[in-house]
């Protein structure tokens, strides 16, 4: 591990819970390549806490940002000063930055890192057809995503029918011309996770494994485990498979770009 210095520039990333990130070591490896005098640590902080926390970390000069991730994506846009467009309508943010008179600027990298991900595996999005697990902040994310690099349909499922609605609403007015749909059948060429459902042993596979009959691409958000029951039952149905830390690794350098980094 590099010397951290008093003049070592401090990010973080904040979850509830924190074991399973891989962020850390991701972005210490990119900032190490890059010379940068800069070190990214995990903030262990449970809903209840988050707006205190994000009022401390405005007061740290030597803070450059913060990642945020499950589950305070999506409330975390309301404790912002400023929010990019596109966090703003996906409904909620990922990446911070602090600027030096101490204003939290928040945009969403999610949607990029997951569709950069699947192109670099060969998989396309346009014309698919795709499933959608999950209605949150990286659902909503990877759905607007997903609608922006033109899949011809997107079927959403989420447990909450009104957050599913507002979702759905949110795409129609962004993409008018895209099918949708909220019931899952046969017929999709990719399945995607972007639930915490696989993240805790005994969890339910967040799609019913009969999609799985059509051999789709199935694709994960979740980076721990590494290979979640949804992506065993995929390869045993002989299905090709994504793991959540590409998503990652397609947005890193977006991320510390916007956290003042790069």
């Amino acid at each position: 591990m590099r010397e951290i210095t008093g003049t070592t520039r401090i990010y973080g990333i904040l979850a509830d819970p924190i074991h399973h990130v891989k962020t850390p070591q991701v972005m210490n490896a990119l900032l190490a390549r890059a010379g940068i005098d800069g070190v990214l640590v995990p903030f262990h902080v449970a809903p209840d806490g988050l707006a205190g926390a994000v009022d401390g970390l405005r007061r740290m000069r030597n803070l450059g940002g913060f990642i945020a991730t499950v589950p305070h994506k999506t409330a975390m846009l309301g404790l912002c000063d400023e929010v990019a467009p596109e966090a703003r309508l996906v409904g909620a943010v990922n990446c911070v930055r602090r600027d030096p008179d101490g204003r939290m600027v928040g945009t969403m990298l999610d949607g990029l890192g997951f569709v950069a991900a699947l192109r670099a595996c060969g998989e396309d999005p346009r014309g698919r057809r795709a499933c959608l697990a999950g209605a949150g902040g990286a659902a909503s994310a990877i759905a607007f995503a997903l609608a922006g690099a033109g899949v011809a349909h997107l079927t959403v499922v989420n447990r909450t029918a009104a957050r599913t609605d507002a979702l759905l609403a949110r795409l129609r007015a962004a993409h008018p011309g895209l099918s949708l749909a909220t019931q899952a059948a046969p017929g999709h060429d990719l399945l995607v996770n972007g639930t915490s459902l696989g993240m805790r042993p005994g969890d339910p596979l967040p799609l019913d494994a009969s999609l799985l009959a059509d051999r789709p691409f199935v694709a994960e958000a979740i980076m721990e485990p590494e290979t979640t029951p949804l992506l065993a039952a995929a390869e045993a149905a002989g299905c090709r498979i994504q793991r959540g830390r590409p998503m990652l690794e397609g947005q890193i350098a977006l991320m510390a770009g916007h956290m003042g980094a790069l």
